[in-house]
C-alpha cells in the first residue's frame, strides 16, 4: 500500500466520522447552519480525496449526495429523516470501500453497482433492468430479502420472473421452469399490484415469481434459458470470485466446522472453547474484525447454552460468503460497525519531541558506560569504576522509566475514538424497539491506553443494548411514571488516579430486583433458600452470571443471556471490574473501572514442575506456608481455611498440565484475589517482583485463556504471565 492511499484511508475515516456526528445532530434538531455546512464540507472534502486516489465509483456516489446536501444548504429543501437516513447508508458503503482498500491497498474494481445503487437513492430513479429484464423495479427483491432474512445466509442468486401474458398458450408452466432451478431457498408468487382475484383472467399468465436459490447464477440462467427475456437476475455471492480468505484460512475454518461436529462429551467444552478462538483470531488477522467479533459473541452462546449449533452456524455463516449485494441498506440495526481499525495515530509533536530528548539522553548514558570501560581496561582503581557504574546505572534507571512513561503516552488514545461509534447504533436500536433516546456523551476526551480503548466496543455495545431494550421503558409506561416521553442515556467517562471510568446511565425503571430473584430461581443458580438471605446488591450482580436474562423470548436484541456475563469477562481480562447502581423507577448505572493502561504490569515470579510463571501483582493478596494436614478435599477439589475463612487450592503445574513431583513439608501458597474471591495457588517456589512490559498473544494464539501475555526475562527466557481468574475457571 503506498503512502497517498494510507494517508487517505487514515483522513477518509476522520471525515466519515465528522459527517455522521453531523447528521446525527441534524437529526436531533440542531439544524445551525455551521452544522449543515460542516456535513457538506466533509462530503466535498471526502469526493475529492477520491479523485486523487483516482476511485472514481466513489466519487460519483458522493457526488450525488453532496448534489442533495447542496440543496438543503441553499434552504431548497428541509434536511429530512429519509435524507439523513440516505446519507447514512452512503458513509456505511464508503466504509465498507475502505475496508476493501486497506485489505487490498487498491480501489475495488467492482463499486460501480453499489455506487449506482446510491445514486439512486439520492435520483429518486428505480433500478435499472438487468440483462432481460422486464422492467426496472427491484422492489421484489427488498421485499424478498425481507421475508427471508435466513435464507439469504447461503443464497447466491434472487430473480424475478414475470411470464408473458400469452405463457400458457405457448405450452410453457412457469412454476415447472422455476422448479428446475437446483438448490431452491425460497419462492414466493404474487399477484401484479392493484388486481382483484374475481377480475382475474383465468387464461392470461399475470403471476410473478420470486426465488431465491443456493446455485450461481449461470446455473439460474440455465434453467430459464427459454425465457431468460422475461427474468430479472441480482447476484448476492459471486461463486466464481470469492477473495475474502486464502486458501489456508478458508480450510482452517473449514477444519474448525470438522472439529465442532466431533461426537463424544470428551473434551467438547475444550474444542469448542478453542474452534471458536481460532475461528475469531483468523477473521481477524484476514482483517474481518466485524465478523470475528460476531464469533465471539456466537461462541459465548454457544458456551452459556453448552450447544456448538450456534458456533457451527455462524463460522458457516462466514464461510458461506457476504449478505446479499445491495450497498446502501444497512444489515440490520445491532451490526458492528464493519471500518478496520486503523493502524496510524496522530501524535502530539511534543511527545514526539519527548521521545527524542530522551533518546540524546540515554546516548549520553552509553557514552559514559563506554569510558567506564576503557578505564576499566586501563587498570583504573575498581573502587573509583564501582563508583562512576553506581551513579550511570542510577541515571539510566531514571532515564528509563521516563522513556517507559513516554512510550506509553505515544500509546494513548482518546475514548472519543469508540464512544464515536455508539450514536448510530443507539439510534437505530431505539427506532427498532420504537423506543424515543436522546444518547449524550460525556468525556469523550479521557485518554486510556490502546488496547483499553480498542476492547471498549464490545462491553459497551452490550451494556447500551441493555440499556436501551430491558432499561428504558416503553413510552406508554413512562407516560404512566410522568416521565418524559424521551428517554436519555448517557455514556460518559473520566479519569481517577491511574483508573479510567467510564459509565452508562439511564433513566429508565431501573433494575427489578424481584424479577431478577424469580428468574435466577427458576433458572436454578441458587437455592430459594440462599437468593432469599442476598442482599439487593448480591441480587443485582447476578446479571453478571452466565446464561442469565430476564427477557421472556430470545430476539434479535436480547434473550440469549450472554451480555452483561460476556461484559464481566471483557473487562475482568482488561484488569479492571464492573460496578451497578440502580436506583428504583429512576434508572440505574453500569460503571466499568479500567486501568489507564495493561502494558506495564508489575508482576511476582513464581516457580512450578521447573518452568518460571508470573502473576499479575496487583491480584496477588499474600503468600502463606499451609501445612499439609490442614488441605482439606471439597468436592472434586481441595481448599484451606485462612484466618477462619474457607479457600478453594489448586495445584499451578496440575492445572497447566506439568509433570513433576511435589515437594513433601508445607504447601507453599499464593493468595490471590478476583473481583473479592480470595483463591489459593500452590507454587514449588516464590521468586521476585519486577516490572514488566507486557506483549500480549498474537496470531493464532491471540485471546489465549489463561494468559495475560508475556515478557522476556533478564537472561533472554520467555516469562508466560497468567491470568489468575481463567486459572480458577
Amino acid at each position: 500500500m503506498n503512502e497517498f492511499v494510507e494517508q487517505f484511508l487514515l483522513e477518509a475515516r476522520e471525515l466519515i466520522d465528522q459527517a455522521s456526528d453531523d447528521l446525527l445532530a441534524l437529526e436531533q434538531g440542531d439544524d445551525g447552519q455551521d452544522r449543515i455546512d460542516s456535513l457538506f464540507r466533509a462530503f466535498h472534502t471526502l469526493k475529492g480525496a477520491a479523485g486523487i486516489v483516482e476511485f472514481e465509483a466513489m466519487g460519483r456516489a458522493l457526488h450525488a449526495a453532496e448534489e442533495a446536501l447542496s440543496a438543503v444548504r441553499a434552504a431548497a429543501k428541509p434536511m429530512s429523516k429519509p435524507t439523513v437516513g440516505d446519507c447514512l447508508a452512503t458513509l456505511d458503503q464508503v466504509t465498507r470501500w475502505l475496508d476493501q482498500m486497506q485489505a487490498s491497498g487498491t480501489a475495488p474494481a467492482d463499486a460501480d453497482a453499489a455506487a449506482d445503487d446510491i445514486i439512486r437513492r439520492f435520483t429518486g430513479q428505480s433500478s435499472p433492468p438487468a440483462s432481460g429484464a422486464v422492467d426496472g423495479g427491484a422492489e421484489w427483491f427488498d421485499i424478498l430479502r425481507e421475508r427471508h432474512r435466513d435464507g439469504f445466509a447461503g443464497a447466491a442468486t434472487a430473480l424475478c420472473y414475470r411470464p408473458d401474458a400469452d405463457a400458457f398458450f405457448r405450452g410453457e408452466d412457469p412454476l415447472a421452469l422455476v422448479a428446475g432451478i437446483p438448490d431452491l431457498v425460497a419462492v414466493d408468487l404474487a399477484l401484479p399490484g392493484g388486481t382483484v382475484l374475481a377480475d382475474l383472467d383465468p387464461f392470461a399468465c399475470g403471476i410473478r415469481i420470486v426465488a431465491l436459490t443456493k446455485a450461481p447464477v449461470a446455473q439460474a440462467r440455465e434453467a430459464l434459458a427459454g425465457v431468460i427475456d422475461q427474468v430479472e437476475i441480482v447476484v448476492i455471492r459471486d461463486e466464481t470470485r470469492d477473495d475474502r480468505f486464502s486458501a489456508p484460512a478458508r480450510q482452517l475454518l473449514e477444519e474448525q466446522i470438522a472439529l465442532l461436529q466431533l461426537t463424544g462429551a470428551d473434551g467438547r467444552v475444550g474444542r469448542l472453547a478453542a474452534a471458536g478462538r481460532v475461528a475469531a483470531n483468523v477473521l481477524r488477522y484476514c482483517g474481518r474484525s466485524a465478523e470475528a467479533s460476531g464469533i465471539d459473541n456466537a461462541l459465548a452462546a454457544s458456551m452459556a447454552a453448552d450447544d456448538v449449533a450456534q458456533l457451527i452456524k455462524a463460522i458457516k455463516d462466514v464461510v458461506a460468503g457476504p449478505q446479499p449485494h445491495d450497498a446502501t441498506r444497512g444489515g440490520g440495526p445491532l451490526r458492528a460497525p464493519q471500518g478496520l481499525a486503523t493502524r496510524a495515530v496522530r501524535v502530539d509533536m511534543a511527545r514526539v519531541d519527548a521521545l527524542v530528548g530522551l533518546t540524546g539522553e540515554l546516548t549520553v548514558v552509553k557514552n559514559a558506560f563506554g569510558h567506564l570501560s576503557a578505564l576499566a581496561q586501563n587498570g583504573r582503581d575498581p573502587a573509583t569504576l564501582a563508583a562512576g557504574l553506581r551513579d550511570q546505572q542510577a541515571r539510566f534507571d531514571r532515564l528509563l522509566s521516563e522513556l517507559q512513561r513516554a512510550v506509553l503516552q505515544i500509546r494513548v488514545l482518546p475514548l472519543r475514538q469508540v464512544f464515536s461509534r455508539f450514536p448510530r447504533l443507539v439510534r437505530e436500536i431505539a427506532a427498532d424497539l420504537g423506543k424515543p433516546v436522546s444518547f449524550v456523551t460525556e468525556g469523550d476526551a479521557t485518554e486510556a491506553d490502546a488496547t483499553i480503548v480498542e476492547s471498549l466496543f464490545e462491553p459497551l455495545l452490550h451494556v447500551l443494548r441493555n440499556a436501551v431494550d430491558h432499561g428504558i421503558e416503553a413510552p406508554a409506561r413512562r407516560a404512566q411514571s410522568a416521565k418524559p416521553p424521551t428517554a436519555r442515556i448517557v455514556l460518559r467517562a473520566r479519569r481517577h488516579l491511574d483508573s479510567v471510568i467510564v459509565e452508562v446511565e439511564d433513566d429508565g425503571g431501573g433494575i427489578d430486583i424481584e424479577r431478577v430473584r424469580r428468574t435466577a430461581a427458576a433458572r436454578n443458580l441458587m437455592a430459594p433458600d440462599l437468593l432469599a438471605q442476598m442482599t439487593d446488591t448480591e441480587i443485582t450482580g447476578l446479571i453478571f452470571a452466565p446464561g442469565f436474562s430476564t427477557a421472556s423470548q430470545v430476539t434479535g436484541l436480547s434473550g440469549r443471556g450472554v451480555g452483561m456475563d460476556s461484559v464481566k469477562a471483557a473487562v475482568e481480562r482488561l484488569g479492571g471490574h464492573v460496578g451497578i447502581e440502580s436506583r428504583p423507577g429512576q434508572g440505574a448505572v453500569i460503571r466499568l473501572n479500567l486501568p489507564f493502561t495493561v502494558m506495564m504490569t508489575r508482576v511476582m515470579t513464581v516457580e512450578a514442575a521447573g518452568q518460571m510463571f508470573g502473576f499479575p501483582l496487583d491480584t496477588v493478596v499474600e503468600t502463606a506456608m499451609v501445612a499439609r494436614g490442614h488441605v482439606v478435599p471439597v468436592g472434586a477439589g481441595k481448599a484451606f481455611v485462612l484466618r477462619d475463612r474457607t479457600v478453594p487450592l489448586i495445584d499451578l503445574a496440575e492445572s497447566l498440565g506439568l509433570s513433576g513431583g511435589r515437594a513433601n513439608g508445607d504447601a507453599r501458597v499464593v493468595v490471590t484475589s478476583m473481583a473479592g474471591q480470595l483463591g489459593g495457588i500452590e507454587v514449588d517456589r516464590l521468586g521476585e517482583r519486577m516490572d514488566v512490559m507486557l506483549k500480549p498473544m498474537d496470531g493464532l494464539l491471540s485471546g489465549m485463556r489463561g494468559v495475560a501475555g508475556t515478557t522476556l526475562l533478564g537472561d533472554g527466557r520467555i516469562l508466560l504471565v497468567l491470568d489468575v481468574a481463567e486459572l480458577f475457571q
